[in-house]
């Protein structure tokens, strides 16, 4: 069963995009106008890892699969056979693929054929055919039995053709002229053509002669096809170009001709990932087609991770709610202008509250809970779909208490992703689809880091001997890149989400509660690097690792010893960037964050050593001023947390402690009074701290600047 879409009727509304190219609605398959009648664009969805791109597609072919023929290919999932023969590429794997699910039955409408695709996919197949191995050329046509099946319903059609192709070729003069590929091509498609194809589909060969050097003799082009295809390099691109194209052509006589009038709307393509090579390959011979006059009458959809990919160097780009009734798409002068790239746009707070809606009906979930994960994900469909889930999941009687769900809670539950499968760990699922296939305890340890210097210094300290092949650090930052993940400059790895599952691997993989050695450690090694004499020191940065480890004495101290410092909105802004420390939560906790009762001034009297505080040795004045910052302190902690809620008391108690300062400083006083009216107002809209206060500018860390990214970055780790 497909997984609940939100957010995306832009695409599937009864005139949405869906239904304007297809000509159908999505629900219910009543007739829709074309928008773009003669000349439709290639549709590409575009956005990171996810963005929803693929459930899109999959979404597109469980609502038309069963009213117009579609097919959908993931271009990175196409794998060679066992034993693929030199006629495999990754263009004949997924031709077949296509081919076979748009030949599936669909309401009053005759199974498409694929005569010409069929021919040029046996024309390629047959170039690695000798007398002496039956066995090769018997493998290879079983292999395209799926596509072959739709000229000719005969199961055993192929094991006949074999026999009967080999017995021509012994029969045959060779000329040492003709390659021996065109010879054995040649054999095949009149062995194919005598014993298949019918009278009328036998005319399907004459497509062909448009094929380079064919001089309008259909078999001469397929002979030619398979002789270009074995010698490779652009040969073969084009030979494989002309194999793209024989699907559209059969795809065009479907819906063409005596057929005319038995269809509705146009056939579906479904292309997953066409950023790869692949995706390339069979996109662009029908954007060419296209732009040469020639039209098809096919609804094509891909998706795109890279949005500025070169392939879309011309498109015409629109935003999701953009083309919600129209996409005012007009080719240009280029190829890729072809092209219409919809962003798809994160979902908006309303669309996560209804993901938790449909998990949680009777409105369990703790208030804040929903707009929580929202802050968390950016919006992002996949974590909100998966976090909504555990949140559901965790409400069922005697699993929890709905008042300790926070976002970084339901990151360490389980979920049930489908039947027959093993429950899996929120955070590892969502780290395993968004960053399939990389080495994450390596990037774990670099997620700590904030610049490119900070994370290189991790690599150097704590991932030596990861890499034969230099630095890790920017190994690492180029996967980051080539899977459309921002880097830096505040955070190494600049997107929350992605920073926060990262640490929170990184704080839990080693399973050594209490001690978490592996986090200490490398938190240790950051902090040593900014200390003074350190590789990179920065009074700021060691604070924040001195937070991260849980160490808030000297945080308060040197926030109490700047605090009359002329320059009081760098005050505030080192104050929150300490404070957008990821917060070190024991696994499991329930009940109120600790951080609570610290911000809240209700810490048990006397429940921690002067040391740990900082008041040893100072007058009554200074630990007046010193327990305010502590308290201040832990309040803008607890309420920049992305794995937090923010709670009223805490915001109300925030704002009063500034606005206590405001009194004390002496030059100040407004500044820190701003903060006290603005920082509320920016929690309360789930808006990162404004610097300085009550502004949208943004600057680096520890200064006037906000030196934070949505959500601050922040792990439950």
């Amino acid at each position: 069963m497909e997984r609940e879409l939100y957010g995306r009727e832009a695409i599937f509304g009864n005139d949405g995009l869906a239904a304007r190219l297809t000509g159908l609605t999505p629900y219910g398959s009543a007739r829709v106008a074309y928008e773009h009648r003669d000349d439709p664009p290639v549709a590409v969805l575009t956005g990171g890892r996810g963005m929803g791109k693929t459930a899109a597609l999959k979404q597109l072919r469980h609502l038309y699969r069963e009213i117009t023929p579609v097919a959908l290919v993931d271009c990175e999932a196409v794998a060679p056979p066992a034993d693929p023969g030199p006629g495999w590429t990754p263009v004949t794997g997924a031709l077949p693929e296509l081919a076979t699910q748009l030949t599936a039955k669909v309401r009053a409408a005759r199974p498409v054929q694929f005569p010409r695709l069929s021919l040029g996919l046996v024309a390629v197949a047959s170039i690695s055919w000798t007398r002496e191995d039956e066995t090769r050329a018997q493998r290879d046509l079983q292999s395209l039995g799926p596509v072959l099946v739709t000229v000719d319903t005969r199961g055993d059609a192929a094991t006949g053709w074999v026999t009967k192709v080999l017995t021509k070729l012994a029969a045959s003069a060779f000329d040492s002229v003709v390659p021996l590929a065109g010879m054995v091509a040649e054999a095949t498609i009149e062995t194919v053509l005598e014993e298949t194809f019918s009278r009328f589909q036998r005319r399907s060969a004459d497509w062909y002669g448009s094929y380079p050097h064919a001089g309008g003799n259909g078999r001469i082009g397929l002979r030619q096809l398979a002789v270009d295809f074995e010698r490779g390099g652009d040969l073969r691109r084009r030979a494989e170009d002309h194999l793209v194209l024989a699907l559209v052509a059969d795809l065009v006589r479907a819906y063409g001709g005596l057929a005319r009038g038995a269809r509705r709307g146009r056939p579906v393509l479904l292309l997953d990932n066409a950023h790869t090579l692949l995706g390339r390959q069979l996109v662009e011979p029908v954007l060419r087609q296209r732009a040469s006059g020639v039209r098809d009458q096919i609804a094509l959809f891909a998706s795109s991770r890279a949005r500025d990919h070169e392939g879309l160097s011309h498109a015409v780009r629109r935003r999701l709610p953009e083309v919600a009734h129209g996409s005012h798409w007009v080719r240009g002068s280029e190829v890729t202008s072809g092209i219409l790239a919809v962003e798809l746009t994160a979902l908006s707070p309303a669309h996560v509250q209804a993901a938790f809606d449909r998990h949680d009906p009777v409105g369990r979930t703790p208030a804040g809970l929903a707009r929580g994960v929202h802050r968390l994900t950016g919006g992002r469909p996949l974590g909100v779909a998966l976090l909504a889930q555990a949140a559901g999941e965790a409400l069922v009687p005697g699993a929890s208490q709905p008042g300790s769900l926070v976002p970084g809670a339901l990151l360490g539950r389980t979920v049930e992703l489908r039947e027959g499968r093993a429950p899996v760990r929120v955070a590892d699922e969502l780290l395993a689809q968004l960053l399939p296939g990389q080495q994450l305890d390596v990037l774990s340890v670099l997620a700590a880091a904030h610049s490119e210097d900070s994370a290189r210094l991790l690599a150097t300290a704590r991932l030596r001997g990861r890499s034969l092949d230099g630095d890790v650090a920017l190994q690492v930052r180029d996967v980051l890149r080539a899977q459309d993940w921002p880097v830096g400059p505040e955070y190494f790895v600049a997107d929350p989400l992605l920073r926060a599952l990262l640490l929170h691997r990184l704080r839990f993989q080693d399973d050594d509660h209490p001690y978490y050695a592996v986090w200490r450690a490398v938190h240790e090694t950051l902090r040593t690097a900014y200390a003074p004499g350190g590789r990179c020191p920065s009074v700021p940065h060691r604070l924040h690792q001195e937070l991260v480890l849980g160490r808030t004495r000297d945080c308060v101290t040197h926030l109490r010893e700047r605090f009359t410092d002329g320059d009081v909105t760098a005050w505030l802004g080192s104050l929150r960037f300490i404070a957008s420390a990821p917060y070190p939560r024991p696994p499991g906790h329930a009940g109120p964050d600790p951080r609570r009762a610290v911000a809240l001034g209700r810490e048990a009297a006397g429940s921690l050593p002067d040391g740990e505080t900082g008041l040893a040795g100072l007058g009554e004045r200074a630990v007046e001023l010193q327990l305010q910052l502590r308290r201040l302190l832990h309040a803008v902690w607890l309420l920049s947390d992305p794995l937090a809620v923010p709670d009223e008391e805490v915001i109300d108690k925030m704002a009063h402690e500034l606005r206590q300062l405001s009194g004390r400083h002496p030059t100040g006083n407004s500044v820190l009074w701003d903060a006290a009216t603005h920082w509320p107002q920016d929690i309360r809209a789930w808006r990162p701290l404004s610097m300085p206060p009550g502004s949208s500018d943004t600057g680096g860390p520890g200064t006037g600047g906000s030196g934070q990214r949505r959500g601050n970055g922040g792990s439950d780790a």
